[in-house]
């Protein structure tokens, strides 16, 4: 599905009175979702166990 058609079909199933700022938001949203998806795809990740590393290094601040 391209980036047009998952905006489409997001915006279809807000309530009729959505907002634009709502409406802003779950584009970010999707944008941010596809970003993550494209970064799994090229293999950008960061092993689980740095994720807990880093977590309580931030945490612990």
């Amino acid at each position: 599905m391209s980036d047009k058609q998952l905006a489409l079909k997001s915006i279809e199933r807000l309530p009729e009175d959505a907002s634009l700022e709502l409406i802003a938001e779950r584009m970010e949203f999707l944008a941010a979702v596809r970003k993550g998806l494209d970064q799994i795809e090229r293999g950008e990740t960061i092993p689980h166990e740095e994720v807990k590393r880093q977590l309580a290094t931030w945490l612990s601040k």
